[in-house]
């Protein structure tokens, strides 16, 4: 791992600037072939990178090359990163085609007229190897059917770009697709040359990321800059940076357009940023996993409480969306039963390190509150607070942990319907940011409360939802928009503004709704539920996931039919 910078190299960046500026227009201009051409040629790159890109991140957080953990990095790093290339590839091959970005039939209505696109799955393959997988996108109300259609991908059918210039990346350190996938959104979706300034925590996979874009590099419309605190804020505030988007923490945010003086109150009171310049990120938050009550079988609680834990402990819980507090029926009888299952999963899973900066101090803080708190490994890095008052603002309900701490709020609720509401009001109105939650019900109860599940759904106000699965595989999907649900202003940022990925480039998004079977097969299809899909590979209790995730990255990277019996194989196994 690297550290801050101390020093800048003013010529370096001003010239990578000079570049960019230079060749900002020529990005623009170039034909919507060749801009795919480019696209088609990062696979081969992503695909030879691959084994290299995740045994150097394994090492770089502390893992031995045959940990399980190392399964988590062909996910989020290069097979995340190959699925948004073939979502925008998928769409600029319609467009480049003379066709619709999203066909007629994708595009419906909820009772109440608001506009829903359905986006997963897309192709054959999709609904092969994701079989029982489905996302859609909520678009704001108002928007019409055929306005959806028409305004999607609209700035490659004649509507030009918004407002293409230089944007500035400020990528995040945890999980590198992240930062691959933001570059891709603002060349393709905002038409913007980049700036790419890494984050410390995890510039040693920029180098790859190098020789991947090489050929973006060259002719101009990338730039790779590295360094600390003091890099990035000379980006940020030089003239010749149009718009910046960044990925972390809300003080962040905050530091960098109110400043970090004594002044920084008085300029929020004022409405006076120091930054003027369009902005937009994602800022992370306190994502709930809500779990409705019905009878579940020992396999049920078993496979959720394994679904829960791999929420938390996905890249040792230093995910933006990383699940903090679960959200239980106070008189449900299965609840003990869950989160004794959930404690198992967490002492039996392999232990691991905590790499990012503050993780202790923040785990100690989330603990710091509470009488009753569950060290569920020896280096203290899995915790459960298993009885958190919902009204008693404790650090756990109010701080992001970014690590592997968990608190668990029991609601009352005399029926589902009541208790799906009271969650939803606690969610919405309690706990602090909007970026994703996920809610676990059987089909059967489902089927009996099909109204309150719906409304609930609908009340949600996060801008990604999981239905059955964690809301973190709306990052994955690729044609999933990512971002905070609209309505934060840079004076309460919240989990910030905008959103990225969206494959479909899709305008006026409100949010996107992931969902997967309760169970796995060949469970699920005994009980009913048409799906093909086995346990998920971001299980952390997948056994077969590092097998699995690197044969998804070379059938990605190559489209070669030949790879999937080899996935399935390994699957199954899982």
């Amino acid at each position: 791992m690297t550290t801050e910078a101390t020093s800048l190299d003013i010529d370096h960046i001003e010239s990578a600037l000079d570049d960019l500026h230079a060749n900002a227009a020529s990005w623009v201009a170039l034909p919507l072939a060749d801009k795919i051409a480019l696209l088609e040629g990062l696979r081969p790159k992503i695909l030879a990178a691959a084994p290299r890109m995740v045994a150097t991140a394994a090492h770089a957080k502390g893992l031995s090359p045959d940990s399980t953990w190392v399964a988590e990095d062909w996910l989020t790093g290069p097979w995340a990163f190959l699925q948004g290339v073939n979502a925008h590839l998928e769409v600029l091959h319609r467009i480049a085609a003379g066709r619709d970005a999203i066909n007629a039939n994708a595009v419906h209505t909820r009772p109440d007229g608001q506009t829903v696109v359905d986006v997963f799955p897309v192709t054959a393959y999709d609904q092969l190897l994701f079989s029982g997988y489905h996302a859609e996108v909520w678009l704001r109300p108002g928007v019409t059917p055929e306005q959806a259609r028409n305004d999607a991908a609209k700035m490659y059918r004649g509507a030009a770009y918004r407002d293409p210039g230089v944007a500035l990346v400020l990528g995040a350190g945890n999980v590198g697709s992240i930062t691959t996938l933001d570059i891709l959104h603002m060349l393709y979706s905002e038409g913007s040359v980049v700036a790419v300034k890494m984050n410390p925590v995890n510039d040693y996979l920029g180098p790859f990321y190098e020789s991947i874009f090489d050929e973006y590099i060259q002719r101009g419309w990338i730039r790779f800059i590295y360094g600390g605190a003091d890099v990035g804020s000379y980006l940020v505030y030089n003239d010749k940076i149009d718009s910046v988007h960044m990925t972390g923490s809300a003080q962040t945010h905050d530091a960098i357009v109110w400043g970090a003086d004594g002044q920084a109150d008085t300029r929020r009171a004022n409405h006076t940023p120091l930054l003027t310049k369009p902005m937009t990120s994602e800022l992370g938050g306190i994502s709930p996993v809500i779990v409705a009550p019905g009878e579940w079988s020992d396999a049920d609680i078993r496979y959720q409480a394994e679904h829960i834990a791999s929420s938390k402990l996905n890249n040792c819980g230093h995910n933006c969306i990383a699940t903090q507090v679960i959200v239980l029926p106070e008189s449900w009888s299965l609840a003990d039963r869950l989160l004794d299952e959930i404690r198992a999963v967490l002492r039996e899973v392999e232990p691991r390190p905590m790499y990012y900066p503050r993780s202790d101090e923040k785990t100690a803080k989330a603990m710091s509150d509470e009488t009753t708190v569950e060290v569920l490994s020896k280096d203290k890095t899995r915790v459960l607070i298993p009885d958190v008052d919902p009204a008693s603002g404790h650090s756990i309900l109010r701080d992001e942990v970014f690590a592997g701490a968990m608190g668990v709020v029991r609601l009352p609720g005399s029926s589902v319907a009541e208790f799906l509401a009271n969650a939803v009001a606690f969610a919405n109105d309690s706990l602090p940011g909007t970026l994703g939650a996920t809610l676990i019900i059987d089909p059967k109860t489902r089927k009996e409360n099909a109204a309150a599940f719906a409304t609930a759904i609908s009340d949600l106000r996060y801008g990604s939802i999981g239905v059955n699965v964690w809301c973190g595989v709306n990052f994955l999907l690729g044609y999933t928009p990512w971002g905070a649900y609209p309505g934060h202003t840079i004076e309460d940022i919240g989990s910030g503004i905008g959103f990225v990925h969206n494959g479909f480039l899709l305008q006026d998004v409100e949010k996107g709704v992931a969902s997967m079977a309760f169970r796995p097969s060949p469970r699920a299809l005994v009980k009913g539920e048409l799906t093909l899909s086995p346990k998920p590979p971001f299980f952390i209790t997948n056994k077969t996931a590092r097998t699995t995730g690197s044969r998804l990255v070379t059938f990605l990277a190559t489209g070669k039919a030949s790879a999937i019996p080899g996935i399935f194989a390994s699957a199954l196994r899982g």
